[in-house]
């Protein structure tokens, strides 16, 4: 038994050392890893950083384009340079003025566009201040359901669900949340399909607002406006283009019958837009969409909204 003492203990130690060795191993991959991580997390977190930078970059741009439109004076009109989108361009050809930053600079794309939310039928506009349901804005928004291939049934559903999302909370009552996009219809219960075909041509704002006649589609115009037809709507759609109506008095003179417009309802200026910037990077895409409200020559940013994608599709 002795004799085979020592044999034992080299047995025992050599099993230690490996023991040992092994939590070395371990320690050191769990401390590699661990850094790795950290790096990834810095990295991903100094992309992100300079994306909202990016993009806010592209929000400055854009407000300053709507100051300039608002100091010009001018109607808010498809004609006017708010109206050109940003097109596509390497984000190095923006830093081309400092020759010694171009040489690092991302290769990444930046995109966007000014987008006029009044050229859309407001949806707010169903329910006036005391929380009623004005007939003639519903009647307005059936016509527009009508055109676009939805059951006019949603535009009294909409109505009802804006109106019951807006009333007082009773004690023991349950009311559904009010929506801050049209996207979020879907809390009054209208079904995804019902909203892909209403988006192009409504949106919801914080308070009622009128149409821009200058820069709505044939379709809302000859929606809101009671008796008029797509023809007709078309031809103020080609007679905009070439000079767009300074006065809602310019729009009547050209439709025989169509009696004075109220001013509640129709507009010629617009004071909400949509401002996207996209940063395309790779087969990441990073969108931001915004709300702004244009007070004078103050922009204020009411919502704001980013969203990733990749290859097209929201991650």
């Amino acid at each position: 038994m002795k004799r085979h003492a020592p044999r034992r203990q080299h047995g025992a130690a050599l099993l230690t050392a490996l023991i040992i060795v092994t939590l070395v191993v371990t320690l050191a991959a769990s401390m590699v890893w661990q850094q790795w991580r950290a790096v990834q997390v810095e990295a991903a977190e100094r992309a992100r950083m300079q994306s909202a930078w990016i993009l806010n970059g592209a929000l400055d741009w854009a407000r300053l384009i709507l100051r300039e439109d608002a100091r010009s004076g001018r109607p808010t009109a498809l004609t006017e340079p708010w109206a050109t989108p940003l097109a596509e361009a390497r984000l190095s050809t923006f830093l081309a003025v400092d020759k010694s930053n171009t040489g690092d600079a991302p290769d990444a794309f930046l995109s966007g566009s000014i987008t006029d939310e009044q050229a859309r039928y407001n949806l707010a506009n169903l329910v006036d201040n005391n929380g009623k349901t004005l007939a003639i804005e519903l009647e307005a928004l059936e016509r527009l359901c009508q055109t676009v291939g939805v059951s006019t049934d949603v535009a009294a559903r909409i109505a009802s669900g804006l109106r019951d999302a807006r009333a007082p909370a009773t004690q023991g009552g349950s009311s559904p949340l009010l929506p801050r996009n049209v996207a979020q219809l879907t809390w009054l219960g209208i079904d995804a399909g019902t909203i892909t075909l209403l988006e192009p041509y409504v949106t919801l704002l914080p308070v009622r607002t009128p149409v821009n006649v200058n820069t709505a589609s044939r379709e809302v115009l000859a929606s809101v406006v009671k008796g008029m037809d797509l023809a007709t709507a078309e031809r103020l759609v080609q007679m905009r283009q070439r000079d767009p109506f300074k006065t809602l008095g310019s729009v009547e003179t050209q439709v025989p019958g169509l009696g004075p417009l109220n001013p509640q309802q129709f507009a010629v200026t617009s004071s909400y837009f949509e401002v996207r910037g996209r940063l395309r990077l790779e087969d990441r895409m990073l969108e931001q969409r915004s709300l702004v409200e244009r007070r004078g020559l103050d922009m204020l940013v009411l919502q704001r909204e980013q969203v990733s994608t990749r290859e097209g599709v929201r991650s």
